[in-house]
């Protein structure tokens, strides 16, 4: 994946092109009246301007409604002295002595508009204003009179719309500087009176319908302007950086969020066939009976924020096994009163039917369908996902790790205990997120498989179920790991009964479960195998340790030969704070031989990229290393990773992971250890070259040197501290491979005694560079 981003989690707020006009209202919110109809506005269709209801702005009961506010309206206050003299100038002393109305909102919601082009949602076949969280949108709201900043205040209130679960309050304050991953909003542009706002939304907040209240506050009371039925919808932002589903690669983001048309694999290994599914993500009602779905499944909607709890309840709410979810499941010859599944050829219809039912569930599915209608609602919902096909997949209902297959003296299949099967093929989906619940290195790809087969906590779901645990045997992680690592990985066992009925090994097939697993390819029609994604080299020490070490947690941990001994132990060790990026990483291995006998073994290490959330990025380096221990002997094998290696691939956080795995071969112990490192940034050098003294010129140093052999583009230096009441952003242009830069900054400081200056550098190529000084400042 690439790690460079387009710049869109700012949203249209840096844009200058967004519209500056506002639809015109009907004739009573133009011309107000005496009594409260005058505060009533009236509007046009809701589809094309700004919409009302009578009560939407009539002042609040109470004394609220008369005399001034506390909270909102003192920020305010707070905040004039940074407002600018010329918008606060243009409300007139006699027009800050009336009630300040609301008579308008123009969401700027049309399809071709700005926030829907930003948010990368202008396909959704919707009129309603869609966002992506972590990122910004403006709307236009017209008043009564002109906004005065010194003594009139705004707010937006957000509350969702379900009737079923936990109610969710949001207010949204009006601020002069919007800061990152949080609710607030800053007037952007006022032109009589009119004001256009930049609203900017929280990276992990809820998704779901929200309806919107415009608050209204002068020194006469405080006013609501509900919105409706112009409701919000807020969807995950892939393109985010903040947002746990974010994927760095704009060509990923277009197939597995934006591409409604996909592919999905089926017949046998040897005769794969394919059929195209519509997967009608943005078509109208699509995105309504998501969010109906996901009500159904009960689950409060501050749990909506994460991807992992929402992903899990769709693969539940998929099935009607036990909750009655969309698509009731027929593997039988006879689908008399509903459709077959291989007659359907899309999402759409099935989805549109459930909705308008109102929940009941559509008749037939089978496992593609699931998966299909499962990557459309995730989809749609913002997660990136993908359909994916294992062929001969097995289904283990013993919780074994192994495909069981039983036979009689007579070498004749038991069928009554042979319980475990082998599809031909199986459809599930992946969905992409980080996984903070798990050790670092298991976000990434999640195995999400709606298809009702074993049951998981008391529910027909499965997953998410990370994709790297399934490849290294690690069935310990949640979800469902275990049934997802038999499903690809599991030796088909073949058992004979005994006379004493008992039954013994006698046949092993190590190599026929998980063949060709599949999923269409980025950005065209043809299919990829990603079988390497799930499982080493069939046959391969790796892959062998790894049906191993998924045993132990199965229903039969004695099943392979346990070690002898556990006698040798293995370390990862990192001298001082560790590599610098720009140099050479280096760490050591450390063995440690406890027997009296000599131990030999084979030791495979490689190191991955991996963000900072735990999604590995890509394998740098991959090697084996054959040991030799003597007796008692403890040995350092010395492991460098050289920064021509790694350069080309490094992403935000500069972040890696090393993984040790061998066996030996006199115990048949298996080795296996982690170690997650970064490479350390440089700092930025701050230097006064002067005393500090109240209300003198002091003159600081600040100096950065490019410890790359690469040009860093666009380089921007941030200092803040020492007194100052804002930001100071420094320009810097292009930064030369391995130069140094050296910034003469002056300041005045205010304010004697103890204070820090920050300095931090923003780069999209070299992150987490800043840096500080403690300077003591003297009175005059």
């Amino acid at each position: 994946m690439s790690s460079s981003v387009p710049n869109t989690t700012r949203g249209p707020s840096t844009r200058a092109n967004v519209p500056t006009t506002t639809p015109t209202s009907g004739p009573a919110s133009s011309t107000p009246t005496s009594g409260p109809a005058s505060s009533t506005p009236t509007s046009g269709p809701a589809s094309s301007t700004p919409t009302s209801g009578p009560a939407s702005s009539t002042p609040t009961s109470g004394p609220a409604s008369s005399t001034p506010t506390s909270g909102p309206a003192s920020a305010s206050a707070a905040a004039a002295a940074a407002a600018s003299a010329s918008a606060a100038a243009t409300a007139r002393p006699a027009d800050s002595d009336k009630l300040l109305t609301v008579r308008s909102v123009d969401l700027l919601k049309s399809r071709d508009g700005p926030n829907r082009r930003e948010h990368h949602t202008d396909s959704y076949f919707s009129n309603n204003l869609i966002v992506r969280r972590g990122q910004t949108f403006q709307m236009w709201i017209e008043l009564s009179r002109p906004f005065n900043r010194r003594s009139d205040n705004l707010q937006l209130q957000l509350s969702e719309c379900s009737v079923v679960t936990t109610g969710i309050r949001i207010s949204v304050p009006l601020v002069d500087v919007l800061e990152d991953n949080g609710w607030e909003m800053k007037i952007v542009e006022q032109k009589d009176n009119r004001v256009r706002v930049s609203v900017n939304t929280l990276a992990s907040a809820s998704i779901g319908r929200y309806m919107i209240t415009v608050v209204s506050f002068s020194p006469k009371g405080k006013l609501l302007f509900p919105c409706a039925p112009n409701d919000l919808f807020l969807l995950f932002n892939p393109w985010c950086e903040d947002d746990s589903v974010y994927l760095s690669n704009e060509a990923e983001r277009k197939e597995y969020v934006l591409n409604s048309m996909g592919r999905i694999y089926y017949g046998t290994e040897q005769q794969i066939g394919a059929r195209t599914w519509n997967y009608a993500q943005f078509e109208q009602d699509v995105l309504e009976a998501c969010l109906f779905l996901m009500e159904r499944g009960r689950v409060a909607m501050t749990e909506w924020r994460d991807p992992m709890i929402v992903s899990r309840m769709i693969s539940a709410l998929v099935n009607s096994n036990d909750d009655q979810g969309v698509l009731m499941g027929n593997w039988s010859d006879s689908y008399e009163g509903g459709t077959s599944p291989t007659a359907w050829s899309g999402s759409g219809d099935i989805l549109k039917q459930y909705y308008k039912s109102g929940g009941k569930p559509v008749k037939f599915a089978q496992c593609w369908v699931y998966a299909g209608v499962t990557n459309s609602v995730l989809r749609c919902l913002g997660i990136p996902t993908r359909c994916v096909t294992n062929f001969s997949s097995a289904h283990d209902t013993d919780l074994s790790l192994t495909t069981d297959i039983y036979i009689d003296e007579k070498l004749e299949l038991i069928k009554d205990k042979t319980n475990d099967s082998v599809w031909n093929f199986h459809v599930w989906n992946e969905s992409w997120m980080a996984r903070p619940d798990l050790p670092v290195g298991y976000g990434g790809w999640q195995v999400v498989d709606a298809t009702p087969q074993e049951p998981s906590q008391g529910s027909y779901r499965c997953g998410p179920t990370p994709v790297s645990a399934v490849r290294n045997g690690q069935v310990n992680l949640k979800f469902d790991t275990p049934f997802v690592f038999a499903e690809v990985n599991s030796d088909r066992i073949y058992w004979q009964k005994k006379p004493d009925g008992s039954f013994s090994q006698v046949s092993v097939e190590k190599n026929t479960i998980g063949q060709r697993i599949s999923t269409k390819a980025v950005g065209s029609e043809e299919r990829m195998d990603i079988t390497h994604l799930y499982k080493y080299p069939e046959g391969s020490e790796e892959e062998r340790i790894a049906v191993e070490r998924a045993s132990r947690f199965g229903s039969k941990p004695t099943l392979y030969p346990l070690p002898t001994d556990n006698d040798v132990s293995i370390e990862i060790v990192m001298v001082g704070e560790g590599p610098r990026i720009g140099g050479d990483a280096k760490l050591s291995i450390v063995l440690k031989n406890k027997s009296s006998k000599q131990r030999t073994a084979s030791l495979l290490y490689e190191v991955l990229v991996m963000y900072y959330t735990g999604v590995l990025k890509a394998t740098v380096k991959k090697e084996q290393i054959p040991v030799d221990l003597k007796p008692l002997e403890t040995k350092t094998i010395p492991w460098t990773l050289l920064y021509k290696e790694y350069m080309n691939h490094l992403v935000d956080q500069g972040a890696l992971m090393l993984t040790v795995t061998g066996r030996v071969n006199q115990t048949k112990q298996i080795l296996a250890t982690q170690f997650n490192f970064r490479l350390r940034t440089p700092d930025l050098i701050i230097t006064p070259l002067e005393g500090a003294v109240v209300g003198k010129e002091l003159t600081v140093k600040i100096t950065f040197q490019n410890p790359l052999s690469l040009v860093l583009r666009n380089v921007l230096f941030r200092i803040e501290g020492l007194g100052m009441q804002s930001v100071r952003k420094i320009p810097c242009g292009d930064v030369e491979k391995l130069a140094t830069v050296t910034l003469m900054e002056k300041f005045v400081p205010t304010v004697s005694g103890s204070q820090k200056l920050l300095a931090s550098m923003d780069c999209r190529l070299l992150t987490q560079v800043h840096g500080f000084a403690d300077i003591v400042v003297k009175a005059k």
